[in-house]
Formats: structure tokens, sequence, C-alpha cells
């Protein structure tokens, strides 16, 4: 099965914050999970695609850049952005069914926004989903903390469906890239 690792938003600014934004929650083990699994994408011959948000760090310098700590592969493909949604105004969706890709494992930031709407687009184009349950992060927000949104989407996110394609949540640990979602069907 062909597969790939989409990392969103992984960028300097957004993860070690900035003089308005703090860090995102857990950031040093978000950074030794998506490297991690990078990892396994490799072992794994999965395509590895990094999404940038040109809002970050104002689409310019280190701080829109990928995290320095996170290990990118010279073959990944780096995909910027304009809007939340990872597959508007991008070519990943034409990227990703050019090399028939049926699987994606989700990982990055920030949980309520970008992620959640890269797990419910992909699963409307056709694709099973992995979320790594310790593989994305956020801040607080003015009503709950990051611990909780968090826990909040991977408890709504693992089963979410549409028909034929559907998201399971799963541990970094975990065999990523041999997906389960068959047990579920």
């Amino acid at each position: 099965m062909n597969q790939a690792l989409l990392v969103i938003d992984a960028q300097q600014e957004l993860i070690e914050g900035n003089e308005n934004e703090s860090s995102v929650f857990k950031k040093e083990q978000l950074l030794d999970n998506i490297n991690l699994v990078v990892k396994k994408a490799k072992e794994s011959d999965a395509k590895v695609v990094f999404i940038r948000d040109k809002d970050v760090a104002d689409g310019k310098g280190e701080g829109f850049q990928v995290h320095q700590k996170i290990n990118v592969p010279s073959e990944s493909m780096i995909f910027d952005k304009e809007a939340t949604n990872s597959f508007h105004g991008t070519p990943l969706l034409d990227y990703l069914k050019d090399h028939d890709i049926k699987h994606l494992i989700i990982m990055g930031c920030q949980t309520e926004h970008c992620i959640d709407s890269a797990v419910r687009t992909a699963t409307i184009n056709g694709f099973d989903v992995t979320l790594a349950t310790d593989g994305h992060s956020t801040r607080d927000s003015s009503v709950l903390t990051a611990e909780q949104i968090i826990s909040h989407h991977n408890k709504t996110l693992h089963g979410h469906y549409n028909v034929d394609n559907f998201a399971v949540v799963r541990k970094s640990e975990e065999d990523l890239f041999e997906p389960i979602h068959h047990k579920y069907r």
C-alpha cells in the first residue's frame, strides 16, 4: 500500500513560540515523536510531506522553516499553504493522487485548526488516516488547556469517517505504517 507521512506546520516559530505566543504543549515530545515517525516512514518507503503555513513568521526567515530539530529527509516534499486546510490552494491532493497514496499518517500543529481540518478533509478525499495521538500539539485557548484540546480531538477523530474512509488514532511508538483500518471495516 502506498502511504505518506504528512507533517503539518511543524515550524520553528509555531513550535517555539514568540513574543506574542507561547510554545506548544510538550514541544520536546512532539519533536521526538515526529522524528521517530519520519524514521519509520523512510524505513517503510513512505512519502514524507511537510506543509508550512505562510502565516507563521510572516512566511519568511528561520521561524518559517520546518523546526531545526526535525530530521527532514532530502527527498521530502514541502508545500506552503495560506489556509488552515492543507489541501486548499496547494498541490497536496494532486501529489498524493499522482503517487496513488491510500493511507496518510498525520502529525504537526495546531490540533484544533490545521490538524483537525487535514484529518477530516483527507477522509472526504478518499484516504484512510492515522493520527498520531502524541504527534500533534497546540497551545492553551481561553476556554481549554492544550492538553484538553488534544485529548478532545484524539477522542473525536478516532473513528471519524466519511462512509468508505476513516481515521484512527494511534501512538507514535506503534507501527503506524501497518494500517489497522481493515479491523474496523
